[in-house]
């Protein structure tokens, strides 16, 4: 039994390590939109069985860096103006609403502010995983410092697009205004200013918001030229 287990565990932290090696690369750009990635191909590149990329592929699919429809291989998503809006739709909501609650309860997580640090160290040539990486950790620890299991699972659900998303914001807001509009947001929960944390989280997702259009429609542009 207790093999058995070992067995299991292993399996599971080498699908873990292969869905990471796959995201950094979405996220990186090495692995563009319209990529297609089946298990085969996947298996014989990372030296695993098909399982485990299945595995990994599966991962991927539910965070949302990969989509994959019936009978076909999965595929790196190219976001479109309405996946943008409907993403925004549900985030800005669900976001600002989550800063007023921890004010509520005056529940301020230190770890949201480390996650600022980390992300003002990154360096302006890192690759976007390690960029994303202290970005998405600091909405991500707010969400969870709310302690509501189905509000995280909510948010996990998103990672992914919020994953590609981050990407551009990087170009298009900057490392250091992003470190800037977090920490006006962390300044607010510490204050205890429910409603100025709100304001500074939802300015914060629409500038992201009205950036990542506007890159969409530059890219629409000269698509068709």
């Amino acid at each position: 039994m207790a093999q058995d287990a070992t067995f299991r565990l292993s399996t599971v932290s080498v699908i873990e390590a292969l869905a990471t090696s796959v995201r950094d690369r979405v996220l990186d750009g090495q692995l563009t939109p319209g990529t297609t990635l089946t298990e085969t191909e996947m298996a014989a590149e990372y030296g695993v069985s098909r399982p485990t990329a299945r595995g990994a592929v599966t991962a991927l699919v539910h965070e949302g860096l990969l989509h994959r429809e019936a009978n076909k291989p999965a595929y790196v998503p190219r976001l479109t103006r309405d996946d943008v809006e409907d993403l925004f739709l549900l985030r800005t909501p669900l976001e600002a609403e989550v800063v007023r609650v921890l004010v509520e309860r005056g529940a301020v997580p230190l770890a949201a502010d480390r996650a600022i640090a980390d992300l003002d160290r990154v360096e302006n040539d890192a690759p976007h995983s390690a960029f994303v990486e202290p970005d998405l950790r600091f909405h991500q620890v707010l969400v969870d410092a709310v302690g509501s299991t189905r509000l995280s699972r909510l948010y996990r659900g998103i990672q992914g697009e919020v994953h590609l998303c981050m990407v551009q914001t990087r170009h298009t807001l900057g490392r250091d205004r992003i470190v800037a509009e977090h920490g006006k947001v962390f300044e607010a929960l510490r204050s205890g200013d429910a409603a100025a944390a709100a304001d500074s989280m939802r300015a914060h997702l629409d500038g992201a918001r009205r950036s990542l259009l506007q890159v969409l429609d530059a890219t629409f542009t000269e698509g068709r030229r």
